[in-house]
């Protein structure tokens, strides 16, 4: 409720910069925390994550339970290994801002308002595609990268059953993910008009969005780096 009385850019503070204090917190004292609790802090999170957001139609509280969701990840290996944890919240951080940036272009705030965005610039709704199935964790996008490392970690220190329970429970995160890439980038009518399209005009390009979009899709190719 409170992303979504906040305006975009406030939203996208909130999602992004305000974790940084707790994480930062989380990550110094990963040493001193129980593992068996935070591992069920963070299945109970994804858990809450995926169903809180299944039945969302707000573009905003989709994407504050898919905060808690990514969260959930970060906090069921902090204990494990804090160094992925780390950089799962930063993937997450650099997925998350394009997407933010990309409805702040468009002025989508629904998924309704969604299934348009082709009409006036179909590249942004296929960067969205993109970008929510990397959020969704979909393989080879980025957003796979530290869930795999993650649970390998875990299987590694005999957690097959939790990373199996947390696998199943982030299903529903994909739920939501997946509908959301169909609306954009699979409904789109044919059309025969004469007219000049929205999307031959002239757009604004965000320095910060270009910068970070590659990055938010395709960082799994630093993934073997990350493993050894």
């Amino acid at each position: 409720e409170v992303l979504q009385g906040t305006t975009l850019n406030v939203a996208l503070l909130i999602t992004t910069w305000q974790k940084v204090a707790p994480i930062t917190l989380l990550y110094m004292t990963s040493n001193h925390m129980q593992m068996e609790i935070m591992l069920l802090i963070g299945t109970l999170s994804i858990l809450i994550g995926g169903w809180g957001g299944i039945n969302q139609t707000q573009l905003r509280k989709m994407m504050a339970y898919s905060s808690i969701a990514h969260l959930g990840w970060t906090m069921a290996a902090i204990s494990i290994t804090p160094n992925i944890a780390l950089l799962n919240i930063i993937i997450y951080m650099t997925i998350s801002t394009p997407v933010f940036l990309l409805l702040m272009t468009t002025s989508t705030k629904t998924l309704q308002t969604t299934t348009t965005i082709w009409s006036f610039s179909p590249i942004t709704a296929a960067l969205l595609t993109l970008l929510f199935l990397s959020m969704a964790a979909l393989p080879p996008l980025a957003g796979f990268t530290p869930k795999l490392l993650i649970m390998d970690k875990m299987i590694m220190h005999k957690l097959t059953p939790t990373v199996t329970t947390l696998a199943l429970f982030s299903l529903l995160s994909l739920i939501f993910y997946l509908r959301t890439a169909y609306l954009m980038g699979s409904t789109i009518p044919p059309t025969t008009t004469q007219s000049t399209a929205l999307w031959r005009l002239k757009t604004n390009h965000n320095q910060l969005m270009t910068a970070l979009t590659p990055l938010a899709l395709f960082n799994i190719t630093i993934m073997p780096a990350l493993m050894m």
